[in-house]
């Protein structure tokens, strides 16, 4: 990687859900910031700048990562998906997200982006999740309004609608 100057800006090109799209970040940007501020990516939110609410969490390169954590120069090149790439094309919501809806799994809705990046890799993962898994994995996210249940339940819905169409694979739609 080439040395970096502090005022220089950089291009950055990544594929953003699915689509390569390219902007300019100063060395010391964070991912969170050039996905709001630079691709227009506007679903992650930003709430602790500490890595330790969640909110801002995406998909670098399938994994979940926070991406306040994360300097964009470091991206060039990635697969990133942000919550705005859970949904079908046609703008339809995904099984994930429409079990959020259903079960009324948020509230003021700041931490829900992050919280669907990871349970979306979560439950691709691991398809048989309990309830006792997913309370692990949402350990590592703060919702200051739901009290965790209805996402929980929500979770347990998205996962069981995941497994069926795994035993009936002509009926997919959009996935998580």
């Amino acid at each position: 990687m080439p040395i970096l100057s502090a005022g220089q800006r950089h291009k950055i090109t990544v594929t953003l859900n699915g689509e390569e799209r390219t902007g300019h970040a100063e060395p010391r940007m964070l991912l969170s910031d050039f996905l709001r501020h630079e691709l227009g990516a506007t679903g992650t939110h930003v709430g602790c700048e500490h890595g330790v609410c969640g909110a801002c969490t995406i998909k670098l390169d399938g994994q979940p990562t926070r991406s306040c954590l994360t300097l964009a120069v470091q991206v060039d090149g990635s697969q990133l998906e942000t919550v705005e790439g859970l949904g079908a094309s046609d703008g339809s919501l995904g099984v994930l997200q429409d079990c959020f809806r259903r079960h009324f799994a948020l509230q003021c809705g700041f931490c829900t982006a992050g919280i669907l990046m990871s349970l979306d890799t979560y439950l691709r993962d691991q398809p048989n999740a309990g309830e006792d898994d997913l309370r692990a994995l949402l350990s590592g996210h703060i919702c200051r309004c739901t009290g965790y249940t209805p996402i929980i339940a929500a979770a347990l819905e998205a996962a069981e609608i995941l497994r069926a169409r795994e035993l009936q694979p002509e009926q997919r739609g959009p996935d998580v």
